[in-house]
């Protein structure tokens, strides 16, 4: 969808959308400036159908004015947007993703109107922007494999954006848009089925990275064979389909090599669990293991897309996890890049595995002072928090929590930090290896596979590792994401690198 941005005016036909306010005290809807030329350009119409329906702004409510008298418009849509005193850039960024959903199946072409709104610590400009941003969002979707689609209706082609300072709005929008970018990317990768979306072709399209300017690495089985990967390579053992190791650089900085952080993403296009074979029922979904992975190549693409003045690293292990008679089985004993060894209890635990090799490697290359893993991880997640709710964030430094669980708010991922007390390091104890990828007592699934993760981290390495499963996927959707990959991760890591370390280095 194209969106566009244009001075502040009233449109002569077509289909207009104004944002309404509420009014603080008495709740009720308050008419801009150019709401209230058109309301008595319309006879007082917009006044009597706000009073007539009870329409009081409140966020997400709206009101649709069919064919309005003395005018040649064919709809006015009222938008509230709630009070003014409470909105954020991520409630318009909601309210521009609901835009799509309210327009569609409407009309090709929209006007919207960001009419004298004051909202603290945002400029018009800045409200407009992430109107545009949302809306890009709201309006993906997935449908490449349709061969016949549903019907014939309009769909949402053009959102034209008016406001005062239309000029500043489109810079604004230019770098929004980036980010926007690099989700649906990693939306399209995690969509796509697994029979197409290969551990090599995963490696593949994060390669496409380069015409960004983004440097790439892809390391492939007798590379990482020589490397003593034999954790990732395992994963790998039971597919026709190799794995695959990428590293990914963006040098923002220019001044030097040194990585600001490493975000490292679990890319398993296909779990069926191996010899611990999953349950059939939903088993479908498996294709969506490789949401961490499609993660860190959708935020490199961001970073990389709006010149991001950091340096930041991408590594991603991609495997494709099946049952064969050369798959790793349970009580098979691995030696990871690292050196330790690793006790197989359950083929089905994979994702700690394929992000052991790759944690080791990225501090090996880039040697960072702080590293984010991001994956798939545990079930454990769904009995924690619910569907879709939350993610969970496990760390070793208070301060780099801190720093993501409020970037997380900022952008509407949220993240809820869960225990990593030494208690849970037991539980991954073998007696016939360093450690055993499952843990012996029942529960604590996520922390026990944080645990596993972390003896991968080296000493004095600032480290966090957020577990999206459940919330990488949606079946109902969201104003903001269609059905199913939603890429959550990509607006938390790029919100994460350009409040604490871009910020960070203008300061300097």
């Amino acid at each position: 969808m194209q969106i566009q941005f244009s001075k502040n005016t009233i449109p002569s036909n077509g289909t207009v959308v104004i944002l309404i306010a509420q009014e603080a005290k008495a709740k009720k809807a308050s008419l801009g400036k150019i709401a209230k030329v058109l309301d008595k350009k319309l006879g007082g119409g917009i006044s009597k159908a706000i009073k007539t329906s009870r329409f009081d702004a409140a966020q997400d409510k709206i009101l649709e004015i069919i064919a309005p008298a003395n005018t040649k418009l064919s709809r006015i849509v009222l938008l509230g947007i709630g009070s003014p005193l409470k909105a954020t850039a991520q409630t318009f960024k909601e309210l521009g993703g609901g835009l799509t959903k309210i327009l569609n199946n409407k009309t090709e072409n929209a006007f919207c109107i960001v009419d004298d709104i004051d909202v603290k610590d945002l400029h018009k400009e800045e409200i407009a922007a992430n109107i545009g941003m949302g809306a890009l969002l709201g309006a993906y979707k997935f449908d490449k494999y349709k061969t016949k689609k549903k019907d014939e209706k309009p769909e949402l082609k053009e959102l034209v954006i008016l406001t005062e300072k239309a000029d500043k709005a489109k810079a604004h929008y230019a770098t929004l848009s980036k980010v926007a970018e690099g989700v649906l990317l990693a939306r399209d990768l995690v969509n796509e089925p697994s029979n197409v979306m290969t551990p090599i072709k995963l490696a593949n399209e994060a390669a496409k990275l380069k015409a960004l300017g983004v440097v790439i690495e892809v390391l492939d089985e007798k590379k990482m064979q020589k490397l003593g990967m034999e954790a990732l390579l395992g994963v790998g053992k039971g597919s026709a389909h190799p794995p695959r190791l990428v590293a990914m650089f963006w040098n923002g900085k220019k001044t030097n090599k040194k990585a600001d952080a490493c975000f490292v993403g679990k890319g398993v296009t296909f779990d069926s669990g191996g010899i611990s074979l999953k349950p059939g029922n939903n088993m479908e979904a498996m294709k969506g293991d490789m949401a961490g992975a499609a993660v860190v190549i959708g935020v490199m693409k961001a970073l990389a897309g709006r010149k991001a003045k950091v340096n930041i690293a991408g590594v991603i292990g991609t495997a494709e996890n099946m049952p064969s008679g050369t798959a790793i089985k349970p009580g098979d004993v691995v030696k990871t890049a690292s050196g330790k060894t690793v006790a197989v209890l359950n083929t089905d635990a994979e994702g700690r595995l394929v992000l052991a090799d790759a944690l080791w490697y990225a501090q090996k290359k880039f040697k960072p002072d702080c590293i984010i893993d991001i994956a798939t991880l545990t079930g454990g997640m769904l009995t924690t928090f619910g569907n879709n709710m939350y993610a969970g964030l496990f760390s070793n430094d208070d301060t780099l929590s801190e720093e993501l669980t409020n970037s997380g708010k900022k952008v509407g991922e949220k993240l809820w930090r869960l225990p990593t007390d030494d208690v849970y390091d037991k539980m991954i104890d073998s007696p016939i290896a360093d450690m055993q990828n499952m843990g012996n007592a029942r529960g604590a699934s996520g922390t026990v596979g944080a645990k596993f993760i972390e003896r991968f981290v080296d000493k004095g390495v600032k480290w966090a590792h957020v577990d999206i499963a459940e919330i990488a996927w949606n079946e109902k959707g969201t104003a903001l994401s269609p059905k199913w990959a939603t890429a959550f991760g990509v607006r938390l890591l790029d919100s994460f690198a350009a409040d604490y370390i871009e910020k960070k280095h203008k300061k300097k």
